[in-house]
């Protein structure tokens, strides 16, 4: 099994995006900032980027984790998907 690394890179345009280093194809996650919010950030913008990025794949791991332990597809129309 090969292992994929992954990471966070400015792109031209100035957004931020995570991207396998052995891949050109389009990121796997891009983040724009508008002005206003790069102008409050200045040099942290890729560190809000970063925990963006992995506050996303704990979720990601988490709705893994719980769709392999379910049996039956169940629906909740009480829930609501951001």
């Amino acid at each position: 099994m090969s292992l994929s690394l992954f990471e966070i890179v400015i792109l031209p345009d100035g957004d931020v995006a995570l991207q396998r280093t052995d891949d050109d194809d389009a990121p796997l996650i891009r983040i724009s900032f508008s002005d206003e919010a790069q102008a409050f950030l200045q040099t942290a913008k890729v560190d809000v980027a970063k925990v963006m990025i992995d506050a996303g794949i704990e979720v990601f791991e988490q709705l893994g984790a719980e769709n392999m332990q379910l049996e039956t597809p169940r629906v909740n129309k009480d829930r609501v998907l951001h």
